[in-house]
């Protein structure tokens, strides 16, 4: 039913490489953030196919994958086998994306039980894939964006049910097992560099799969569906009557239906990361889920969250990750450098910062 095209994908990731290289122009967004999909008259949620008036009849569903509910509604067909296809592909994205399931393809390249040919682990299509958008990142962001953060990051559990920070000891042990620059990627072969080294995709395969699901959507006719992987939301074209559909940003340590500001969005990507979605607070310390790959801790920064609006939700995964690891100033500075993308900083005083061009691009509403 879907078949990936990995040239496709590739090319848009040279696009963006031959963007940075561009002079300036019109420019300006969890992994974590809850973005609120508030698409006027619309009604809740649910698995079943309903209509929310005589203009827009849509199905939906919602199902828990990728440690988080996700939810997808088409409005333009009434095919409940492509929405199903839809959660198939997210099946099969998991099933080698995962750091901790044993039968994933990540989990079984850092424990290095995946076949070798030339002294290098044999990968997929797929994973070659992400892994060259991983590693674009890593270069973009100077090492603040990470993949090879996995010694670190799975010694960490942010649930607050049953919270784990490590021991200071256990995370300096980590650390020199923590460098992007050590993994060489070639054709559909990797290698690291230390042998105990291991890659996290957490802060961008939701991008990627919102990706692969647009595709696929498109490739079966379908011009008008959201795509919500636990916060990456993804347009697909406008509502059935031509408008925007209305996306919001979760007002930061507050009830999930409470938005900070509320953007008019068509055929993009809305994708945040900050520190009130995954965290825990033991012995009156906050630490959130955004490590920084030089401390094995969480960042300090000036920030609460980024949000990145893009064509792409792979690059907008990417980008909140790296923004937010910048900080405001550096942060707001990198993306003002990538023409077709903007972004709102959410400071610690609850200031909303946009990016150059944001507020001519993006429509606000009340």
């Amino acid at each position: 039913m879907y078949h990936t095209n990995n040239h496709v994908h590739l090319q848009s990731l040279q696009t963006l490489d031959r963007r940075l290289k561009k002079p300036f122009r019109l420019v300006g967004i969890l992994t974590g953030i809850l973005l609120i999909l508030l698409l006027t008259g619309c009604g809740k949620f649910n698995s079943k196919s309903e209509e929310n008036s005589e203009k827009e009849p849509f199905i939906s569903k919602s199902s828990f994958l990728l440690d988080t509910v996700v939810t997808i509604q088409i409005y333009d067909k009434q095919d409940k086998d492509i929405l199903e296809g839809c959660f198939d592909i997210i099946k099969k994205y998991e099933q080698i994306f995962s750091r901790t399931d044993k039968d994933a393809e990540v989990y079984q390249l850092n424990h290095g039980t995946l076949p070798k040919e030339r002294q290098a682990f044999r990968i997929s299509d797929e994973l070659t894939d992400i892994l060259s958008y991983s590693l674009y990142y890593c270069d973009l962001s100077g090492g603040a964006f990470d993949i090879s953060i996995a010694p670190v990051s799975s010694l960490w559990n942010f649930k607050p049910s049953n919270p784990v920070r490590p021991s200071e000891e256990a995370i300096k042990e980590a650390l020199p097992y923590v460098n992007y620059k050590n993994i060489t990627l070639k054709d559909n072969r990797v290698s690291f560099a230390k042998e105990g080294m291991g890659i996290d995709l957490g802060a961008i395969a939701k991008g990627y799969i919102a990706d692969r699901i647009k595709d696929y959507l498109l490739e079966n006719g379908v011009k008008s569906a959201m795509i919500n992987l636990g916060g990456n939301v993804l347009c697909v074209g406008t509502k059935p009557d031509g408008t925007p559909f209305n996306v919001g940003i979760q007002m930061p340590y507050a009830d999930r239906n409470e938005t900070i500001a509320v953007m008019q969005i068509s055929d993009l990507s809305v994708v945040s990361s900050g520190i009130y979605e995954r965290f825990f607070e033991l012995d009156g310390v906050r630490y959130h889920h955004i490590l920084n790959p030089r401390t094995g801790y969480p960042y300090d920064t000036d920030l609460i969250s980024v949000s990145i609006i893009s064509p792409y939700s792979v690059d907008g995964d990417g980008l909140s990750t790296t923004a937010f690891a910048l900080g405001l100033e550096k942060g707001m500075k990198l993306i003002e450098s990538i023409p077709d993308t903007y972004a709102v900083f959410i400071t610690e005083d609850y200031q909303l910062h946009y990016t150059k061009g944001f507020q001519e691009a993006i429509k606000i509403v009340e």
